[in-house]
């Protein structure tokens, strides 16, 4: 046999002609097959309804005094049956253009595009069909759990996509100047960017449920940046931009929001909203955390003193002016000392003291 393969490889060699060959199979179906169970495996961890599914599949228990002597069987034959390889020497690297990465081909990047397409529309189908349309949960889910459980993870989801579109479709490579992948990796930015509308919408369905914090308001600020961050990326994808154009496009809108963070008090924004949803303060949110609202020490100290005119049973408001009142002590002592004054605590105390 092994004549036979020689002289199989002299003809393709003459005419120029390549058959089948299961090395070449396996390099065009790594990229997606890998892919595919990694973001399969952050969909599972996201969506309770995937992992219930996936849950329930049973795969055959192997035999592994079988499998041990099949491939200890393949590895006698494989020695007397393959042929010899051609040795090659590795290039000296020069100072041209990089090659293609290994494995990744319009082929495999075709074929990745497509699973990963398919992947993506059934986590963004239940989504539609259970987070945006206000459908009913399968019964054991509830609507926390599915909200909070997939924020999380699809954010990761989307900046490995976004990671691996400036990977395998670098400006210039054979994958960013095919059309089908182009049009493939367009839809594929859309569906991410819907999955980052759908992590946004989660985490402000589990704020309803629940409080709002400075963690989720910054949860909220990075969703918001990797959705840019990614309709940047398919727009340099289309125009051929530069690496250079890309890294400060992001640099300027991380910019943007880190200086919009430093002029808003994100503790200040989630004590006023807790407080004005607040069940004790006839709103329609979850009964009210003060322990969280006194870790929030002055940013909360406004919203509290609110809090405490308006309120009317009398147990509540002892709770909330004790609260008010340690919050404000320290307030005024870190403003007693003239290193530790802040504008902002000046305006909070002067508030505080005209409502009580």
């Amino acid at each position: 046999p092994l004549g036979d393969l020689g002289r199989l490889r002299r003809i393709e060699r003459v005419s120029g002609r390549r058959g089948p060959r299961p090395g070449a199979l396996l390099g065009v179906l790594a990229l997606p097959l890998i892919g595919g169970a990694v973001f399969l495996a952050l969909f599972a961890a996201a969506n309770p309804i995937i992992a219930e599914v996936l849950g329930r599949v049973r795969l055959p228990s192997p035999d592994l005094l079988r499998w041990t002597f099949w491939a200890a069987a393949a590895v006698a034959v494989w020695a007397t049956l393959r042929p010899r390889s051609k040795r090659t020497l590795l290039p000296l690297p020069g100072g041209g253009a990089p090659g293609p990465l290994p494995g990744v081909t319009v082929a495999s990047v075709a074929l990745s595009l497509a699973l990963f397409n398919a992947l993506f529309a059934v986590q963004n189908g239940l989504d539609l069909a259970f987070l945006w349309s206000g459908a009913g949960l399968p019964q054991g889910v509830t609507l926390a759990e599915y909200a909070h459980r997939g924020a999380y993870p699809l954010i990761a989801t989307a900046l490995l996509a976004g990671l691996f579109v400036l990977v395998a479709l670098r400006p210039g490579s054979d994958t960013a100047a095919n059309p089908l992948c182009r049009r493939l990796v367009v839809l594929w930015v859309v569906q991410n960017m819907f999955l980052v509308a759908s992590s946004i919408l989660r985490t402000l369905d589990y704020v309803e449920a629940y409080s709002l914090t400075r963690l989720r308001l910054a949860a909220l600020v990075w969703m918001v940046l990797v959705a840019v961050g990614l309709g940047l990326i398919c727009w340099r994808l289309l125009r051929g931009k530069s690496g250079a154009w890309l890294i400060n496009a992001n640099a300027l809108t991380a910019a943007l929001a880190l200086a919009s963070v430093t002029v808003v008090d994100l503790g200040a924004v989630a004590a006023q909203w807790n407080v004005r949803n607040a069940r004790e303060a006839g709103g329609r949110g979850t009964q009210l955390d003060l322990c969280y609202l006194n870790q929030l020490d002055g940013a909360a100290l406004t919203a509290l003193a609110q809090l405490e005119a308006r309120s009317g049973e009398p147990g509540f408001k002892a709770r909330v002016t004790a609260v008010r009142g340690a919050v404000q002590r320290r307030v005024e002592a870190r403003q007693a000392d003239w290193r530790e004054w802040t504008w902002r605590d000046a305006r909070r105390l002067a508030a505080a003291r005209a409502l009580v």
